[in-house]
């Protein structure tokens, strides 16, 4: 992870950084001293468990590298249980910005082009906390949209720290996964918003 990802979110990434444990300081929107500080500690942790449980292709090391520590340990164990069953995919997407989200959300609304991709808007998506992302399936390095491999790379990679989109009955969503905190979303953004660890 580096600034980069939440490009000059600074608020966001203090909130980030906070709920992991790592930036003790005011949440103030200015990148100083205290939020590079916990930013590099973040990453070496983020490093030291990527050389525990194994690198990815760099797409899927950049989105799990942008989520709690927690859940990026989960990720990859997910991802390398999938991989081992000769599924080829790929985690495509990590932790969002209430920006991006709210970018995502106007897709396919309000007279934008391409398809409606989500229902949620920003601050009422998981991937707004770092504890979710997506999967990606693919096949000899081309996009799968859609494939019966994300329903085998849910029967294989599902734990009980886990929950699955595609179990979702309003809106199936089969590449998405995220941890299961026994919180309901309005508690797990009062806790990110409000500076406390959320897993």
């Amino acid at each position: 992870m580096s600034l980069r990802l939440f490009g000059e979110d600074v608020l966001f990434l203090q909130r980030f950084l906070t709920s992991a444990g790592f930036y003790k300081d005011e949440l103030d929107g200015r990148y100083g001293e205290n939020t590079d500080k916990a930013l590099t500690e973040f990453e070496q942790k983020s490093q030291e468990i990527a050389d525990e449980f194994g690198a990815f292709d760099p797409r899927s090391e950049r989105n799990i590298r942008s989520l709690q520590l927690k859940a990026q340990r989960v990720a990859r164990v997910f991802l390398r249980t999938v991989r081992d069953a000769e599924i080829e995919a790929r985690i495509i997407s990590g932790t969002r910005t209430y920006a991006e989200q709210n970018n995502l959300f106007r897709q396919g609304r309000f007279g934008n082009p391409g398809p409606k991709v989500t229902k949620a808007r920003g601050g009422q998506s998981n991937h707004n906390f770092g504890i979710a992302w997506d999967v990606g399936i693919f096949r000899g390095g081309e996009y799968l949209d859609e494939s019966p491999l994300y329903q085998k790379a849910a029967e294989v990679g599902l734990t009980g720290e886990l929950e699955w989109g595609g179990n979702w009955r309003s809106f199936p969503d089969r590449p998405h996964y995220q941890l299961s905190t026994g919180l309901k979303l309005a508690m797990v953004r009062e806790k990110f918003e409000g500076g406390q660890v959320i897993v």
